[in-house]
């Protein structure tokens, strides 16, 4: 991809190292730009209203234009913001995770962050720009994605089976105000997965979090609701195909 001075006069990517501390941290919305968040060590949980990412280190996402976006981190979490001008037409249309390749790909997006912002106008920026964008549209997908229903009491039951894990379907379907079968269907046409395979995903999602701070296998189970660390393994093994260890560590 070729990149000239004549698609943007203005700076085209803007750019920013930040460490999150733990907690909560609602993202700040740049109207006109697409979001390029990389963590470079920590992990953290991304969430909009599609879903939640959990991007451990070395994996980015994609946040498009006017998304709103919230992080989640248990342990302090160094990241690296590109910020591309939409026009440029760099970002997916859908949030996606990514997986950053070793070496060439790292330190081309951390030199990019550490130079920005970039003018086009600048034969030396345009000509990063143009490699930085080659490679970002060839990264892999990757990272855990829990999709999020639009139906209302869908919708209810998946902050309720995040809040507690190990709460009982029916009673929290009772609790929504729908039988366990209309939210079976619902969960499965909006968010491709059963409600089952749902519950387990979300599990691992809220465990990796767990990990990612430092915790034990066996207090991770705990926290998402297995009655024992073998149970938990092979829940996470059948979801990601790896053990936690290994999965983290990538």
């Amino acid at each position: 991809m070729s990149i000239s001075r004549h698609d943007r006069a203005e700076p085209a990517v803007r750019g920013y190292a930040v460490t999150h501390p733990p907690g909560v941290a609602a993202l700040p919305i740049q109207a006109g730009w697409d979001q390029l968040l990389y963590t470079a060590s920590g992990a953290m949980t991304i969430s909009t209203p599609a879903g939640s990412w959990f991007i451990p280190p070395h994996r980015a996402l994609w946040i498009p234009d006017g998304a709103q976006a919230t992080v989640r981190n248990r342990s302090p979490a160094a990241v690296r913001n590109l910020y591309f001008a939409t026009p440029l037409g760099v970002a997916p249309p859908r949030a996606q995770a990514v997986a950053v390749p070793e070496r060439f790909g790292r330190e081309l997006l951390l030199h990019a962050v550490r130079r920005c912002p970039l003018d086009l106008g600048d034969p030396v920026h345009a000509a990063l720009l143009t490699v930085l964008v080659d490679q970002l549209r060839g990264l892999p997908e990757a990272s855990v994605w829990l999709p999020w229903p639009s139906d209302p009491r869908a919708s209810d039951l998946a902050t309720a089976l995040v809040a507690d894990p190990a709460a009982g379907l029916t009673s929290l379907a009772h609790r929504v105000g729908a039988s366990r079968r209309t939210l079976e269907r619902a969960f499965g046409a909006e968010t491709g997965l059963s409600l089952g395979a749902w519950r387990r995903r979300a599990r691992i999602l809220s465990s990796l979090d767990t990990l990612a701070a430092g915790a034990s296998v066996t207090q991770a189970a705990i926290e998402a609701g297995y009655a024992t660390p073998s149970a938990y393994v092979a829940a996470f093994k059948q979801e990601l195909g790896q053990t936690p260890r290994h999965f983290l560590n990538g």
